[in-house]
């Protein structure tokens, strides 16, 4: 009986007094970490309920399944995303274990949080503010929908110059928010503190956004942009002679395709934006990270090959679904013939399908086949064009100079193209560039890159 109670008490400290609280661990996935923290609650009917945050997602309180605890295992149930996490504790403060989501498992060891989890964002504007932010709405007619966000208005009567804010690739708020930051909201502060408007607003589907964003193609989200163009023209406060446009990487594509067709586009600001097509940005992008992540010279050769013959069947095949079929049978194929196992090439072929099916193929589609060049080539407003040295995911040195060289040769002399030191893709100060660093790295946005966007514009 002394045996039986002690280990009866035992097992309650341990489900009373060890497991309630925050867990912090790491999934790693494609080059990039993302936070997770498991919140563990002990209910008044002493059972155990959870929430996860992914703080680098911007995703808070995803109310979890059912939580079963026996002689130090734990499983938390998440029915919501097709996942599970099981765990051993190994001590008051550290679990081991797997967390596993539609057939794929990652390690994630979590580690005991003292206090609940906080990211600590310091350029992340807070009130008062001294400019009006203003929800507004405006209508795509193109395509029939209604796009929702927030205009950022200096004091004083106008008229004011004006910009509107495009998003890079994948449906995104009007934040732009990412990683746990919020560079849009962080660089329309500083614009419309110093006397610029601003329009940021979230892409379709997305938010407060009608629409749907998989079946949009990157030229179906330039008629977005040149609907909040459209709207900011009928405004009294905004000069009409002097909006334009500030692109973040494929909102850096977005902005020449507007303006390539426009003649009453002011400007264009192309942060970290495409000079190269989308399949020659996808193939550096992979060898790029994949030899800052120490991966081996012969793997990343492989890969480039693999993406290749796949992007040709991709543009070959203009059926979705006969090319994933296609796409994923060649796949196995090229797995096979490095003699890879039957369980791992099922899992890669299955991890493929879920990155890039067949919904995402009319936008890739579209964007590896496209050639920016062709777009700035026809842009006759003054251009700024920033990239981080050490960006990974639009390469500095392949992208900047090509943007430059299309402008100059129609006569477009009125642009300016900056390398900037030790930033990152999303111009944060950085050791590596690795998207990996983007989550835990507290600058939201270079402060230098702010004025000399800031000032560049107020110049024109």
């Amino acid at each position: 009986m002394i045996m039986l109670t002690n280990s009866l008490s035992a097992q309650n400290t341990f489900y009373k007094n060890i497991l309630p609280g925050s867990w912090l661990g790491k999934l790693s996935t494609n080059g990039i970490d993302l936070r997770l923290v498991f919140n563990l609650n002990l209910t008044h009917r002493d059972s155990l309920e959870a929430t996860l945050d992914s703080p680098d997602q911007g995703a808070k309180n995803i109310p979890m399944g059912k939580v079963i605890s026996d002689d130090k295992k734990l499983t938390i149930k998440a029915p919501a995303l097709l996942g599970e996490y099981n765990g051993t504790v190994t001590s008051d403060t550290t679990i081991d274990g797997t967390w596993t989501q539609r057939g794929q498992s990652y390690i994630v060891n979590l580690k005991k949080l003292r206090t609940a989890f906080s990211i600590n964002r310091p350029q992340e504007p807070k009130p008062p503010f001294p400019y009006t932010s203003e929800e507004v709405t405006f209508a795509n007619n193109k395509f029939n929908i209604k796009l929702a966000g927030s205009l950022t208005m200096p004091p004083g009567p106008g008229p004011f110059k004006a910009v509107i804010m495009i998003t890079g690739s994948g449906p995104q708020n009007r934040n732009e928010e990412l990683m746990g930051h919020k560079p849009f909201l962080v660089i329309a502060d500083y614009l419309s503190r110093n006397s610029i408007a601003v329009l940021r607003f979230d892409d379709r589907g997305v938010g407060k956004s009608q629409g749907s964003y998989a079946e949009a193609t990157t030229a179906d989200l330039a008629t977005d942009a040149e609907a909040a163009f459209e709207f900011l023209k009928n405004d009294p406060k905004i000069n009409q002679r002097e909006i334009g446009f500030v692109g973040h990487s494929e909102g850096g594509l977005i902005a020449p395709i507007v303006a390539a067709s426009r003649s009453d586009v002011g400007f264009i600001v192309s942060l970290a934006g495409p000079g190269v097509t989308g399949q020659q940005i996808i193939i550096r992008q992979l060898q790029d990270i994949g030899r800052l992540s120490g991966e081996k010279e012969n793997d990343i050769k492989e890969s480039a090959e693999t993406n290749k013959k796949l992007f040709a069947i991709l543009r070959k095949e203009k059926d979705n679904k006969k090319a994933e079929i296609k796409m994923l049978a060649r796949y196995r194929e090229i797995l096979e013939k490095k003699k890879t196992s039957k369980e791992d090439t099922e899992k890669a072929v299955d991890q493929l399908k879920m990155t890039f099916g067949a919904n995402e193929y009319t936008w890739l589609r579209y964007f590896i086949m496209t050639d920016p060049s062709i777009y700035w080539k026809k842009v006759k407003c003054p251009v700024l064009a920033l990239d981080g040295e050490k960006d990974l995911q639009v390469a500095a040195n392949e992208n900047l100079p090509t943007i430059e060289k299309a402008l100059k040769s129609s006569g477009n002399n009125s642009s300016k193209t900056v390398k900037m030191t030790g930033l990152n893709h999303l111009f944060q100060h950085c050791k590596t560039g690795l998207p990996s660093e983007y989550g835990t790295i507290e600058e939201t946005f270079s402060p230098e890159a702010l004025k000399i966007i800031s000032d560049w514009i107020l110049a024109l």
